[in-house]
Formats: structure tokens, C-alpha cells, sequence
């Protein structure tokens, strides 16, 4: 009898049709949850076998529910790997780096040479203690980014660009930025919101999230550079972004770069460093920087305002 082939299949399907469910109902339902739903670009290339097993286990239902899990995690997902359109932005560019130097061990003449290579106008700094910080300054990125603030949870902004700090959610720094060329001034925040590694740090992090200030299309120009400690499966963060924001990586097609663990054997890269820019800015490039050290990789967007 084949009951046990149908039982097997629907085995299969089950956990990737539970996992569909959760991420498209927007539950960032429980500790748990928040960390493995990070995992969902890996889920979604798994759940591509899914169908083709149920099919060969010659169960009907099991294989067409596969395949309904399949081109939904894949609708979720492979946004992310194309590139979209541009606004026709005029404005100057903006060359924007963040970068997570876990704790201060990244050297400070790596950080130096991106921002020399790269020409960098706005460094986003996270996890940059007060010894670290003095560390880099003396190397002289002072000369290059003059203008700088600092933050909570050892946040700071350097930026070649005068601009006047304001109040800012915890761990970031929030900057009304005036760049040479532009129709208005932008406002520019460097963020390092909690990360949920263990529970009791899941409303820390839910309230980092919902503090992130929206974007405003209508009014001032705003990008937000850093650490997010979430990725786009994550509703609390999707529901940044459709205030008005649009993710760099996703723009220029490189949304599945992972930036978070650095190191290749530890746990499945994910993407939690972003650049998110108002949706009147256009994205001319994005890449991902190794950082010596450092358990992150620097993300650079270079950006032209409108």
C-alpha cells in the first residue's frame, strides 16, 4: 500500500508549509522565531526539492503543496537578486560605508583604507569603544571625515559633511546633514539596534526596531546605515521600509550578501547590516567589505540624492 509514501510526504511538506505560514502572516512570534526566521533564503532554496521528492513518493497533494511553499518562499525571496529602477535623482552623490568592528578589533588602518579607496562621505560606526575610537582618530580619520558624533552602545558618525546632531533612539546617532549641491539638507542616522541573542533581550530588540524613525517622501531626504540586527524576514523591519525606504542591497540586486557571521565555518550568512534610503534617492552601487577581526562585513552604497 502507499499510505506510508503519502505519510512521508506530507512530512516533508509540513515544517516548510508551517514555516510559509509564519513568515507570510508577519509574526515575529517568539524568541526563537525572530532568530531562525533570518534563515528564510535557505529555506526557500530547500523547499525547491520539496515538490520533486512528494513526486516521486507519487503523492498528488503533498507535491502541489510543495510546490505552492515553493513559489511563495520564492516570491519572498528572489526580490532580492534583481535589481530595481531608479528615481531620476540629480542631486550629488553621497558615498556612504557602515561598518560593525566588533568591540574595536578590526584594526583601525583597514577602516582607514576603505574610507580612502572608497572616498567614503558618511561612516556609519558601530560597537567603536572609546579606546577604539581614540585609536582611529589618531591614525587621522579626522582628516578625511571631520565632522563626528557619538552615540549609545558606542555608535559613532564621521562624515566629511558639516551637519548638527539631534536626539536619537538608543545606540544610534541621528545627523541634520548639509551635503554641497543638494536642493535641501539630508538627514542621515547611524543605527546599532539590539541584537536578540538570547530572550531577554527580545523586547530591546522589538523596541530598537519600532524606533527607527520613518522616512519622510515628502519632506527631508533620510537614510538610515548600520547594524539593524534584523533582515528583511524580519515584519518589525519590513515595516520600516515601507514608510518609505528602499533597501541598497535589494536595489542593485545583492539583497542574499551575507554580512553577518564573517567567519565561513560558523553559522549560515545573513544579512543585518543595511543602507535604507528614501525612495527619492537613487542606488549606483553597493558592495560588501571584509573587515579583519570584525564577526561583520562593511556594507558601502553609493547614493545620489534627489
Amino acid at each position: 500500500m502507499g499510505w506510508w509514501r503519502t505519510a512521508v510526504a506530507w512530512a516533508l511538506v509540513s515544517p516548510f508549509l508551517t514555516w510559509t505560514m509564519m513568515r507570510i502572516s508577519g509574526l515575529d512570534a517568539g524568541f526563537r522565531w525572530i532568530q531562525v526566521v533570518s534563515f528564510t533564503p535557505y529555506v526557500a532554496g530547500a523547499a525547491l526539492a520539496v515538490p520533486v521528492v512528494a513526486l516521486l513518493l507519487r503523492s498528488r497533494g503533498a507535491a502541489a503543496a510543495g510546490l505552492a511553499v515553493a513559489v511563495a518562499l520564492g516570491a519572498l525571496v528572489a526580490p532580492r537578486l534583481l535589481e530595481e529602477g531608479q528615481p531620476p535623482a540629480k542631486g550629488p552623490v553621497l558615498r556612504v560605508l557602515s561598518a560593525n568592528v566588533r568591540f574595536g578589533l578590526t584594526p583601525p588602518d583597514r577602516v582607514l583604507d576603505l574610507v580612502r579607496k572608497m572616498r567614503i562621505d558618511v561612516l556609519s560606526i558601530q560597537e567603536l569603544p572609546p579606546g577604539a575610537r581614540r585609536a582611529l582618530e589618531e591614525k587621522g580619520i579626522l582628516d578625511l571625515l571631520p565632522h563626528t558624533a557619538n552615540g549609545t552602545h558606542d555608535t559613532t558618525l564621521y562624515s566629511r559633511h558639516p551637519f548638527q546632531a539631534g536626539p536619537a533612539p538608543a545606540g544610534a546617532v541621528r545627523a541634520a546633514m548639509d551635503v554641497p549641491g543638494a536642493a535641501r539638507p539630508i538627514e542621515f542616522v547611524a543605527v546599532h539596534t539590539c541584537a536578540p541573542l538570547r530572550p531577554a533581550l527580545d523586547r530591546c530588540w522589538r523596541a530598537g526596531q519600532a524606533e527607527l524613525p520613518a522616512a519622510t517622501p515628502g519632506d527631508t531626504p533620510r537614510i538610515l546605515a548600520g547594524d539593524f540586527n534584523a533582515t528583511l524576514d524580519h515584519e518589525s523591519l519590513r515595516d520600516v521600509l515601507s514608510t518609505g525606504y528602499r533597501d541598497a542591497a535589494e536595489v542593485r540586486g545583492a539583497g542574499l550578501r551575507p554580512t553577518w557571521p564573517a567567519a565561513a565555518w560558523s553559522t549560515p550568512g545573513i544579512v543585518i547590516d543595511h543602507v535604507f534610503a528614501d525612495r527619492r534617492i537613487s542606488v549606483l552601487d553597493y558592495s560588501v567589505h571584509d573587515l579583519p577581526a570584525s564577526d561583520h562585513r562593511a556594507v558601502y552604497a553609493e547614493l545620489r540624492l534627489p
